[in-house]
């Protein structure tokens, strides 16, 4: 299991604050690997917000006081509101990634209206982009870091977070029909748990019967990003874990994430992320302003 977290002022205390529009309390992210379960359960809910974003694997959610799960899948968010009950599992056998924030501030349900985000919403179909998880890294590292106006930082970070999910809620379907939606949920599926093996998008386009251009087209559509990049983003993230939390060396890691040339993953890596493989690790555990926990 892999965590990582910040809380403003270190309280893991939930709080309600009206002073300001918007107030980040906390964030974090949680993404299950050898751990079988993690549950969550608050009878009495929280008094802040807390946002949801799976942005791999499935989770279960237990609303309204039911025994029967609701399975919330990768590219949607879950929203809960100020003493609304909350029970969540996520399983390691799913994969489960998610991100979560706890914010509070002055008339927030107003302000989520204004972001198309009403009070009658608990599931938002938002699909999956590097563009969520990106933000919710940034929010982490400002609230660890806390830099001089971090706090303000944090509002703009979460209210751009907002933006992006009104305009995926306002958009016409970009895939207007259940065929196609699934079929960009099944890939998404396919190359979560498959991205460290050899994969070809038009050997895979091509199994699920359609073209590839066809394919490439609207996966862009909706993650915002080719297959190809996509499983790219899978690999070197993967590496990245690997390199901050084992001895594995260089070669390894790389086969483990699918790349049997250790020459080309360390050059594909320095692409992505400035560094080395190797540099990477020197500069620290999280060169990147998180912290395991």
């Amino acid at each position: 299991m892999y965590t990582n977290s910040a809380y403003l002022n270190n309280s893991l205390i939930d709080f309600m604050d009206k002073s300001k529009p918007l107030i980040v309390g906390s964030c974090g992210t949680y993404r299950l690997y050898t751990r079988p379960k993690l549950p969550t359960h608050r009878p009495k809910g929280r008094i802040d917000f807390q946002l949801l974003y799976v942005a791999s694997g499935k989770t279960h959610f237990y609303f309204d006081g039911k025994e029967k799960d609701t399975v919330v899948t990768a590219g949607h968010m879950v929203i809960y509101r100020p003493k609304e009950p909350q029970r969540y599992v996520y399983y390691g056998s799913e994969q489960a990634e998610v991100y979560w924030v706890h914010f509070t501030g002055k008339n927030v349900r107003q302000l989520l209206k204004s972001y198309g985000i009403t009070n009658e919403m608990r599931v938002l179909k938002t699909g999956t982009s590097l563009e969520f998880t990106n933000l919710f890294k940034r929010m982490i590292r400002e609230l660890q870091r806390c830099q001089d106006h971090y706090e303000e930082m944090l509002s703009l970070l979460l209210r751009h977070l907002f933006i992006v999910i009104q305009r995926r809620l306002s958009t016409k379907q970009k895939l207007r029909n259940e065929y196609l939606d699934a079929e960009m949920e099944a890939a998404i599926q396919y190359f979560n748990d498959n991205y460290n093996k050899e994969i070809s998008i038009e050997k895979y386009a091509a199994q699920r019967g359609m073209s590839v251009s066809w394919f490439i087209r609207n996966f862009r559509q909706y993650t915002d990003t080719t297959p190809m990049q996509y499983l790219v983003s899978l690999r070197i993230a993967n590496a990245q874990m690997l390199l901050e939390t084992t001895s594995c060396s260089v070669t390894e890691i790389g086969a483990i994430v699918g790349y049997d040339n250790p020459l080309y993953f360390s050059r594909l890596f320095k692409k992505q992320k400035g560094v080395s493989p190797s540099e990477y690790r020197k500069q620290g555990p999280r060169r990147d302003g998180m912290s395991n926990l």
